[in-house]
């Protein structure tokens, strides 16, 4: 696939999708209220109109088949009036469109991963038809015989004119006795492929003609001819184009069009040429045309504009790019701050060049601010898909649940955003299986409303995002929890030695579960162990509480970005390391009265009435170094997950924000994420600091040991 393909199949999938979250937003508050108001049904039929042709210039049979039937059962819907529909009706079009939304969304990952789309699409096609029969009573023939000639949906204003607005600027086509001359609107992109879907709108109704550039579908290069000057349809019948007229008032993306006939100039032949004004007047206006004719569409268009430049969408790899960029100004600013020549500068002359340097210190800082904030995305496109969620398991379960959303418009990290989807659609799940009571009358004996509830809610601190799932059902017992674990092997110490937040933790086990039956949803004992894996993965933690009668809530605290960090500069012998602010708790130094020793003779430290390993990391990473001794050195208490230990360090070097980098792919073989060592970053004077994980840290240094 060529450059141009990709970048195509990239926007057809961008638009799609968006689209797709935009139909299931309106189906799911739709379903809320039992009704479809006729602005939805209008945009659900524009929707179907643009996947459907979008998806045919693809050659995406199967989604342009099943977006062309449910856009024919919308335009009688839309042309009749939803009223003409009874409740029963409208519960089954509730079912249909998000059957139907499902089966668009399986075709369009098909084609994200590059697999062959379904073929043969009759059996749901004929679902489509049969309801569009049930509700009209007549033929499916009648609304697409009305929806050739009657759509109304973004008319494109027409101009019809006698004569072309320049003979010269017409294709050669002797054959032709009129034109139609189209312009596209401004800024839509791909506007080759948009005329071409124009082109094949109107040749599915066997209308015969021509049309220039000739080759737009394969030349992308015809995109500026289209831009500048539209382009020409041919026809030999003045008839057929008047047809082809009332078929382009249907078509989106169409800012005017012409009539053009060629008929005229070859009436007046040669007219004279003194009095050319007068007699082109009457007979030719092809000179004086043009004039109004081409400032008239973009100064109509001129008002749109602004409002289709609001937003513009830009490759997630750009963006990368773009902060690895603002990175490296940082980086470079800090090592010219820096610079051992400044000492050698006169007081006055170093006063300007710092004075001057804070200023380009103010511009870094807000250009990094705006970087940041361009991969920043409101993650309400992930709640909203958790509505779905729970309105298909009320209905397979039985359970009379609302979802309550706070927070819709929270931002997060784009990278992050992809990463959290998963972790909140299993704590959803596991919420509606198994954290609601099963039946109303279960809930009205513990004295509670019948309707559960589930809240999801997200909120910003300074460095993170909090987003919880509560539920008001049935709660943990943290006895229970132990017993289950026991049976299945998976406690580690005593039952006793557990304290109710460990035990509540034991839900995220691989391979625990307390559901006695497997069902659609839960009971194989894998879900919250992979929640609390993707979560980590992005260097975010999850926590639960519950009481038991009351609810249950799952908590997940996870950084704004993984681009930049604030971090603590520490050394160890020659060597720098930086450790998330986020994960340290104390630093301290101590005494030897206050190292005690465990039964394997590892070195600890009590710390608000409970013990912690000491790690020393020069031992671990093997480094040389003269601070061998605690009492020389700095204890760092760090805290990941449930994870806590402290770190022996020879000196804090200050806290700084880092642009994080990737390690060399190279350093891939020797699994060094496995060892603590997450990434790296470039500090001010040029030198290398290795960023560490506290929680794979702790796997390796005491978990594998």
């Amino acid at each position: 696939m060529d450059n141009g393909m990709e970048g195509m199949l990239d926007t057809y999938l961008f638009e799609t999708n968006s689209l797709l979250d935009r139909l299931d937003e309106m189906l799911v508050n739709d379903e809320k209220i039992g009704d479809f108001p006729s602005d939805d049904v209008n945009e659900i039929f524009r929707i179907m109109h643009t996947i459907k042709g979008s998806s045919a210039m693809m050659e995406f049979g199967s989604l342009s088949s099943i977006a062309h039937h449910i856009e024919d059962l919308f335009f009688y819907i839309r042309d009749k009036g939803i009223e003409s529909l009874d409740s029963q009706h409208k519960k089954e079009l509730f079912n249909l469109m998000f059957r139907s939304e499902d089966l668009l969304r399986g075709q369009v990952e098909k084609v994200e991963n590059g697999q062959e789309l379904d073929t043969n699409m009759d059996s749901f096609v004929g679902e489509i038809n049969g309801f569009l029969k049930k509700i009209s009573g007549a033929a499916e023939e009648a609304p697409e015989t009305e929806s050739k000639s009657g759509a109304a949906d973004g008319q494109a204003e027409s101009t019809v004119a006698a004569a072309p607005a320049s003979l010269d600027n017409l294709p050669d086509d002797k054959k032709a006795v009129c034109f139609i001359h189209v312009f596209l609107e401004e800024g839509i992109g791909m506007e080759n492929l948009r005329a071409f879907m124009i082109i094949n709108a109107l040749k599915e109704c066997d209308l015969d003609f021509r049309y220039y550039p000739e080759n737009m579908e394969s030349n992308p290069a015809s995109c500026s001819a289209i831009i500048e000057d539209g382009f020409y349809m041919a026809f030999e019948s003045g008839d057929t184009a008047a047809k082809a007229g009332d078929i382009l008032r249907t078509q989106g993306h169409i800012r005017s069009y012409e009539l053009v006939d060629v008929q005229v100039p070859e009436e007046a032949p040669a007219p004279a040429p003194t009095p050319q004004p007068a007699a082109q007047e009457a007979s030719q206006p092809a000179s004086p045309a043009p004039a109004p004719q081409k400032p008239q569409a973009p100064a109509k268009q001129g008002t749109n504009a602004p409002v289709k430049q609001n937003l513009i969408s830009v490759n997630l790899m750009k963006l990368d790019s773009l902060m690895d960029i603002v990175g490296e100004i940082v980086i470079t600013e800090s090592m010219v701050t820096s610079s051992p020549e400044l000492n050698q500068l006169s007081r006055d002359a170093y006063d300007n060049f710092m004075k001057s340097a804070r200023q380009l210190r103010k511009l870094t800082d807000d250009l990094q601010d705006i970087a940041m904030s361009l991969r920043m995305v409101p993650i309400s496109g992930v709640f909203q898909k958790m509505s779905r969620i729970v309105r298909d398991m009320k209905q397979k379960l039985g359970k009379d649940v609302r979802l309550t959303l706070i927070g819709e418009e929270t931002e997060v990290d784009k990278t992050i955003v992809d990463s959290i989807q998963d972790p909140i659609m299993h704590m959803i799940r596991n919420a509606m299986d198994h954290g609601i009571e099963e039946t109303s009358q279960d809930r009205i004996a513990a004295g509670k409303n019948p309707q559960g509830e589930i809240i999801l809610s997200a909120s910003h601190t300074s460095s993170e995002v909090v987003i919880s799932i509560a539920d008001d059902g049935i709660g943990m017992n943290p006895d229970k929890l132990l017993a289950k674990a026991r049976e299945k092997g998976l406690l580690t110490k005593p039952e006793s030695d557990y304290t109710k937040k460990e035990a509540l933790g034991l839900v995220m086990l691989p391979g625990f579960s307390t559901n006695q039956t497997v069902t659609e949803y839960s009971g194989r004992g894998v879900g919250m162990d992979v929640v609390k894996k993707n979560v980590e993965a992005v260097g975010g933690t999850v926590s639960l509480s519950s009481d038991e009668g009351k609810g249950t809530t799952f908590t997940m605290k996870i950084p704004l970005t993984l681009a930049i960090m604030d971090g603590m500069k520490v050394t160890v012998g020659n060597s720098i390391f930086t450790i998330p602010i986020a994960n340290i708790r104390q630093s301290f130094k101590i005494t030897t009265s206050e190292i005690l020793h465990d039964e394997s003779g590892s070195e600890m430290v009590e710390r608000m009435g409970s013990f912690y390993p000491i790690i020393r990391l020069h031992q671990f990473y093997n480094i040389e170094t003269d601070i061998v001794n605690l009492e020389d050195g700095i204890l760092m208490w760090v805290e990941a997950s449930d994870r806590s230990f402290c770190l022996f360090v020879d000196e804090l070097i200050g806290e700084q924000q880092i642009v994080v980098k990737p390690l060399p792919t190279f350093l891939n073989y020797f699994e060094l994420k496995n060892y603590g060592i997450t990434g790296c970053s470039i500090l001010g004077d040029g030198n290398i600091t290795i960023i560490l994980d506290v929680l794979s840290f702790h796997a390796a240094a005491l978990e594998n040991v």
